[in-house]
């Protein structure tokens, strides 16, 4: 009989909960493919996986171009641009704005936040590694955190593969029952390039997940629902690469002359000379006795089938296709693509990296007193997406430039429509707009007559009198 060490109550929960975790994964997986009953494994016959681990998406995220920009491209549009506390409208900074600032720039937190971002899309989750004052050694981090004030000496982002939860939150009353108690960190020893494992406290680490659905820890793979449609495209574009490196030089077929007698001698010099054709790019060989006749080439185009997988990918994953593949820069995409992936990025901006990156990070430093307590609140202030390039501007102003053209040279235009609703409805001003245009011919920034005459002049008709505007 062998006998074991007892398991304390403590860890038995831990293992239940991560035993549980396991099978309800394995369950799921068990299923898919089958079709027929389980006469057909689907995912079986089309070499996909059923059961997918962080490893797998990692190395996805590592090689797979089309992986990687699933990951990197909405995490570089959302944190464009400077990222801003803002506690007050007011000019002066506030105690709070400054040493953010001040915060941000030594320890140049918004790399590190974008980091965390990409790790979380990677895997299930990640989490940031604060590092306090309080804690003078590693064996320290396994400790709540002492109370009082405190000083950040540093953050590291995590991934799912260096950040295990070691332990759980076991008691019922507890409200952070179910919830990681204590983390297992994979440190990489930058003197002997080691790795070394600490174990970290709950109240060191923010933890992060995206796309959660019963659990509040555990959130869904960016790459997970993609991953078939990945492998795909390895098979499209691989397959495509292969099938042009066999099919491009024809092959060969070898007559041999009816009165030729070719010796084991010549066909072993023959077949030497076709395998430095054939594998070392030689374009010639000599050859006696045997005609050579090339075979038709057989070179398919797959840009269709390699259309129909990115299209999959960008419907489930709200990228744009133009978007996605870099054919176009973002800002030089159709218009509906670019509005479609600014929306998308804003929501995600809203959804996501504001409520689960962002605040639980400042809101963490308030409570520990790194920042000081804002006297209200406070906004996170993000880079306008949908502000209008120098391009679009200069476009904007030709239409809007045209529109007045005809309106001022159309006969009865100022009696079907008054100026206000012309710059309001065709030209799409604001009622404030508006004033500001009076206010500014008012005050004798605006020549009205004399850019009438500039205009006859430009279009080489004879001046007329200018019909009055009637201000409103």
């Amino acid at each position: 009989m062998i006998r074991t060490a007892p398991i304390k109550s403590k860890d038995a929960t831990n293992h239940i909960q991560l035993l549980g975790n396991m099978v309800a994964r394995a369950m799921i997986a068990s299923g898919l493919g089958y079709q027929y009953g389980t006469d057909r494994d689907l995912y079986q016959a089309l070499g996909y996986k059923t059961e997918l681990q962080f490893e797998d998406y990692y190395n996805r995220y590592k090689r797979h171009d089309i992986a990687k920009a699933i990951i990197d491209r909405p995490v570089k549009a959302s944190w464009q641009g400077q990222l801003e506390l803002i506690e007050s409208n007011q000019a002066d900074e506030t105690k709070f704005e400054k040493e953010w600032k001040r915060l941000n720039l030594k320890l140049g937190l918004k790399p590190k936040l974008m980091r965390v971002d990409r790790l979380t899309g990677i895997g299930e989750y990640g989490v940031l590694l604060l590092g306090l004052d309080d804690a003078k050694s590693p064996s320290d981090l396994v400790n709540p955190v002492k109370p009082g004030t405190r000083k950040l000496v540093y953050i590291r982002p995590f991934g799912q593969k260096n950040a295990i939860i070691d332990s759980y939150e076991d008691t019922p009353t507890n409200e952070r029952y179910g919830m990681p108690k204590i983390y297992k960190m994979q440190t990489v020893d930058l003197n002997n390039n080691q790795g070394t494992e600490v174990k970290v406290h709950y109240s060191r680490i923010i933890n992060i997940v995206d796309d959660p659905l019963e659990s509040e820890i555990i959130g869904t793979p960016r790459l997970e629902v993609v991953f078939n449609r990945l492998m795909d495209l390895d098979k499209i574009v691989g397959g495509d690469a292969e099938m042009f490196w066999r099919g491009a030089r024809p092959g060969y077929q070898g007559v041999v002359d009816k009165d030729f007698s070719m010796t084991q001698a010549t066909k072993d010099a023959l077949k030497d000379e076709l395998d430095e054709m054939e594998h070392n790019l030689r374009r010639y060989f000599v050859n006696q006795g045997v005609e050579m006749k090339a075979l038709a080439q057989q070179i398919a185009d797959p840009s269709k089938h390699f259309d129909i997988a990115i299209q999959c990918i960008s419907a489930v994953t709200g990228i744009p296709k133009r978007v996605l593949t870099g054919s176009e820069r973002g800002e030089l995409a159709s218009s509906e693509d670019r509005d479609e992936w600014l929306t998308y990025v804003q929501n995600r901006r809203e959804e996501h990296v504001e409520p689960r990156i962002v605040r639980p990070f400042v809101d963490r430093l308030i409570e520990l007193g790194i920042l000081p307590e804002p006297e209200e609140s406070y906004m996170i202030d993000w880079a306008d997406l949908f502000s209008l390039s120098e391009k679009q501007r200069v476009e904007i102003g030709k239409s809007r430039a045209t529109a007045l053209r005809e309106y001022l040279t159309a006969p009865l235009a100022l009696d079907v429509l008054s100026p206000k609703a012309f710059m309001e409805f065709c030209w799409g001003l604001t009622s404030q707009q508006f004033e500001l245009i009076n206010k500014m011919r008012e005050d004798g920034e605006f020549d009205e007559v004399k850019a009438m005459e500039k205009l006859k002049e430009i279009q080489n008709r004879p001046v007329k009198p200018t019909p009055s505007i009637n201000k409103e």
